[in-house]
């Protein structure tokens, strides 16, 4: 057997910059350029306990492949092209079969992650009927996965996601118990049917693509209280715990019938991101309860689309340095007034300019606004 330390010096001999990236276990990754390469010397199991197992080095290929998940990741070849199948991977990968090494439930045992994993393969490479005994021992094996730790759930549920028929594997993960314990926010499977064939068959817009974030906005309830708890518990980061927060949101009710001007302000302060994808989530909704939509429905969604991508951040054009110049104090009468402008200038489609706008502010203060003046009288110290 050729141990990782052996691996690590002959790259170094040879020039190759090799970075040990999980040694013990005998992974060294080798960097050549752009392209990282990650070479793990045969292994077989001497104690399992989660995710890293204590393992010896050998030079025996079958027992490497023991050790595997599924028979399809079971496979090898060697530098001359042929394939090693010890237990007939190939023909479980052409029958669209996803099945554990040996015992369903010992594989398991060995990391609960294989649970998940279990369902990820098959959303990619599996075709109906599942395993049966791998089903059996999911269900059997469902609570394990509440030792995992948020970050590697959230890496196969959004793997999950990205599948061609997502909500297909989230039922058949709620038929064996497993949705419940990773995902229990997750009750309307129906709207993301729906929102995936929107994203992949529907619609030729270069905006709307498979989207993980937005799919799994879509299981969840019409609830940001909810969506923040998940993303609290997988681990998002910031920026994904905002997005999916967003997306949830309640402060802008979606209607493609709608006016003009409830779309723009929707735009301007939430961002096209926001909308689009509670556009999205709002059709995929009423497909979901009406699948098939009146014409004049849907030709109004693509409109509020296009209409989306054709959006461009529009700045408001006076600051509270101008409120300052009229003669205003500093304080809440400067937001109020401002404020009063800037709805003016939305409700107008935003063709003001700054001198229209500053024309509109000194209306509003020589129209005797008691507020404005109380604060300018205390901005000059009187």
């Amino acid at each position: 057997a050729v141990a990782p330390e052996a691996v690590l010096e002959r790259l170094r001999r040879a020039g190759i910059h090799a970075i040990p990236t999980g040694i013990a276990h005998g992974t060294i990754t080798a960097v050549l350029g752009a392209m990282h390469f990650e070479i793990t010397s045969l292994r077989r199991d001497v104690e399992t306990y989660g995710r890293h197992a204590k393992v010896a080095f050998t030079d025996d290929w079958a027992a490497d492949a023991a050790r595997r998940d599924f028979t399809i990741n079971a496979l090898s070849c060697d530098a001359d092209g042929r394939v090693y199948d010890y237990f007939d991977g190939i023909d479980d990968l052409a029958a669209g079969r996803v099945r554990f090494v040996g015992d369903a439930m010992a594989r398991i045992a060995e990391d609960a992650l294989r649970l998940l994993r279990f369902f990820r393969f098959y959303a990619s490479y599996g075709r109906p009927p599942a395993d049966a005994a791998a089903l059996a021992a999911c269900r059997a094996r469902a609570a394990d996965v509440r030792r995992l730790s948020g970050e590697r759930v959230r890496g196969e549920i959004l793997r999950i996601l990205a599948a061609a028929d997502p909500a297909a594997v989230l039922r058949l993960m709620r038929e064996h118990g497993l949705l419940a314990e990773v995902l229990p926010e997750a009750d309307d499977l129906d709207r993301l049917d729906h929102l995936v064939w929107l994203e992949d068959r529907a619609l030729a817009l270069a905006s709307v693509r498979p989207d993980q974030t937005r799919r799994l906005a879509a299981v969840i309830a019409h609830d940001g209280e909810a969506a923040a708890a998940v993303a609290a518990r997988l681990r998002f980061s910031n920026r994904e715990r905002d997005r999916l927060v967003r997306a949830l949101g309640r402060d802008f009710a979606f209607d493609p019938a709608g006016d003009a001007l409830a779309l723009n302000k929707a735009l301007r302060h939430l961002g096209a991101q926001t909308v689009r994808d509670r556009a999205l989530l709002a059709w995929a909704g009423e497909r979901a309860l009406t699948p098939r939509l009146p014409r004049s429905r849907t030709e109004a969604w693509l409109t509020v689309l296009a209409r989306i991508d054709a959006w461009q951040p529009v700045p408001f054009p006076l600051r509270g340095r101008d409120a300052l110049a009229l003669g205003i104090g500093r304080g809440p009468a400067i937001g109020r007034l401002l404020a009063e402008v800037e709805a003016w200038w939305e409700a107008g489609g935003y063709r003001a300019d700054r001198d229209a706008c500053l024309a509109h502010l000194r209306q509003s203060l020589a129209a005797g606004d008691v507020t404005a003046r109380a604060g300018r009288r205390g901005g000059l110290g009187e």
